[in-house]
């Protein structure tokens, strides 16, 4: 008898989706391959990404062209093993049985820190935080 194995899903949502949902995406994306399903939206998505988001990733050599701001939809929703909140402006309302996850993110310009050094330093926190989700998605 074969058993198939599921591909973990999981969804990033931030409220634009325009900066640390994306950011969490195309890290996840580029650490992962095609070993998770990902996907990410926003409960108030925005017109485009942030640019200083898109070129962080770029400095990782991670390219997130064709990607756009999302709603949070049911069938995303449904889809997800894992959801995963970041900061605290986005609100969802339990859904489903994917488990929900709240990162509460670094906020450098609470301490003065703008501009792309306070975007390197979201990224690198994020990161670490995909790195160690991955871990336990891939253990499972």
């Amino acid at each position: 008898m074969i058993e198939s194995i599921k591909t973990p899903s999981v969804l990033f949502v931030c409220s634009r989706n325009g900066g640390k949902s994306q950011l969490a995406a195309g890290l996840m994306r580029d650490l992962a391959g095609d070993a998770v399903a990902v996907h990410s939206a926003g409960t108030n998505p925005c017109e485009a990404l942030n640019p200083e988001s898109v070129e962080s990733l770029s400095e990782l050599g991670i390219d997130v062209t064709g990607e756009h701001p999302k709603p949070v939809t049911n069938e995303v929703l449904d889809a997800a093993d894992v959801v995963v909140v970041l900061g605290t402006e986005a609100k969802l309302e339990r859904h489903g049985t994917a488990r929900v996850l709240t990162w509460e993110t670094d906020e450098p310009s609470a301490r003065g820190i703008e501009g792309m050094d306070r975007m390197r330093l979201v990224r690198d926190d994020i990161k670490d935080r995909v790195h160690k989700l991955y871990a336990e998605l891939v253990e499972n």
